[in-house]
């Protein structure tokens, strides 16, 4: 469809703009909207596991966590919506209501599902590092209750700890692991 010449891509903007009128879920890639596909039951329970502990661990902190229904906009013509993102030093909640995108994420985590995991880990990795906000990156297998992660370094470029076991994601910008066993936790 992008390459059709009667097609004209269209803006992070005016794709924010847009009320879809439905409960589909919607990113923006290069201009071109694509619907996104429903997760599973383990992927539901890791990231709703992951934001949990987020939201106690880092409240008062001056940093909150938000899932994936609050987008992240990676280029004029690109929208994201993370499945957890934390930001820091953000306008109060008064003055976000009813925004649709926050700006500068610190930390971006994707849960993989077989579906997605390779353009969660090749296009959206790319568009992540892009940001220059971002500080750590981190994937999540729920299946196989594996964690990497993607630690940007302060003399550039980007460390790899790449999927390994009980090790959680350590988010050394904010000075804190999230536990393997919160991650994973089943009950």
């Amino acid at each position: 469809m992008r390459h059709d010449p009667a097609y004209r891509a269209i803006t992070a903007d005016e794709f924010l703009e847009i009320d879809f009128g439905t409960d589909k879920k919607f990113e923006l890639h290069d201009g071109v909207i694509y619907m996104m596909t429903g997760g599973t039951h383990e992927h539901s329970w890791v990231q709703g596991n992951i934001f949990s502990w987020l939201k106690i661990r880092l409240r008062g902190s001056g940093c909150r966590p938000h899932g994936s229904d609050m987008a992240v906009k990676v280029s004029e013509t690109d929208v994201r919506y993370p499945d957890v993102a934390i930001y820091c030093n953000q306008p109060s909640v008064e003055d976000l209501m009813g925004s649709k995108v926050l700006d500068n994420p610190t930390v971006i985590i994707e849960v993989l599902s077989q579906s997605t995991s390779t353009v969660d880990q090749g296009t959206k990795l790319d568009e992540y590092q892009a940001l220059a906000s971002v500080q750590t990156i981190a994937f999540v297998d729920p299946v196989n209750e594996l964690c990497r992660t993607r630690e940007r370094l302060v003399q550039g470029g980007w460390h790899d700890q790449m999927f390994s076991g009980e090790r959680g994601i350590p988010i050394p910008t904010l000075g804190f692991t999230i536990p393997h066993e919160e991650i994973f936790a089943r009950d």
